[in-house]
């Protein structure tokens, strides 16, 4: 497929205009690889290395195995389409945003392996974001967007067949194939079998909105109490609203191997590639 058909589709598909990011702040080590309309945006199109995409790998993070990975596949003009266009990592904060290596994106270049970003219009509410790709991994049904988010509405309250928590909890474990955290601030039994799922994180942005829609549950990603977090974990607390946590990385992943379906769909043979996620998330 032409790459710039490809990238007309993405656009067309998935942004709308009010949508806004921010991934220059972090980026500048390695803008001289990025798209003029990347450094403008930080959204769509990052890096343009390809004018045929044969395949398209997707992935949470474009981290240093991920990008190996590809590249010890051997398949030139491809494309990575990543959830976020930078490496997430909490055990480095402040600078919990680390950038691609140079060395492994100037390989991308000689290889004419793009790279294509959605992270904003794709944790807006769809049949493909991250909140929605989560909830239905855990049997949840969604039935409201909620959460506003850069132009787009990121979480979903929806409904659970579990009654407890515990029950919840295990569901969550399950699905993403490690441990969760739990921080059991209200009554075990879900609220009229309604829960808030955020993938990723977002806690501080929407303990809030949870509490006045009478939720006493939240399903997401980044958990750990800091000095960010603990204001929302005392709100929580006060409010009785149990918190589930699974990392950033693994309640994400459901949207990128949910658009693997996306792209067979436009006849391009597609790959999700697994990572780590980061335990001290939660």
């Amino acid at each position: 497929m032409k790459a710039i058909k490809l990238y007309k589709q993405l656009e067309k598909d998935f942004i709308t205009f009010g949508m806004s990011d921010v991934w220059m702040q972090y980026m500048d080590s390695i803008a001289d690889f990025l798209c003029d309309n990347f450094r403008e945006r930080s959204m769509g199109l990052v890096c343009d290395f390809t004018m045929v995409i044969k395949k398209v790998y997707t992935a949470v993070f474009p981290s240093k195995d991920v990008m190996q990975k590809i590249l010890n596949d051997g398949i030139q003009e491809s494309m990575l389409f990543v959830h976020h266009s930078s490496i997430w990592d909490i055990r480095k904060s402040p600078e919990v945003f680390q950038q691609m290596e140079r060395g492994l994106l100037q390989q991308f270049r000689d290889n004419k392996i793009s790279i294509y970003n959605l992270h904003v219009p794709l944790d807006n509410y769809g049949e493909y974001s991250t909140s929605v790709s989560l909830a239905r991994a855990l049997g949840i049904k969604p039935e409201k967007a909620f959460a506003p988010y850069f132009g787009t509405l990121a979480g979903v309250f929806g409904k659970t067949k579990y009654v407890t928590v515990q029950q919840l909890k295990g569901k969550f474990q399950e699905a993403v194939r490690h441990g969760v955290s739990l921080y059991n601030y209200g009554n075990i039994e879900i609220s009229k079998g309604i829960v808030a799922v955020v993938a990723g994180g977002g806690l501080e942005e929407t303990i809030e909105e949870i509490a006045q829609n009478n939720v006493n549950v939240l399903i997401t990603g980044i958990t750990a109490v800091s000095d960010y977090s603990r204001q929302a974990h005392r709100f929580a607390e006060e409010h009785k609203i149990n918190i589930l946590g699974g990392t950033h990385y693994s309640t994400e992943k459901f949207a990128c191997v949910a658009m693997i379906d996306y792209f067979k769909k436009m006849g391009l043979p597609s790959e999700f590639i697994e990572d780590k996620p980061v335990m001290e998330d939660m």
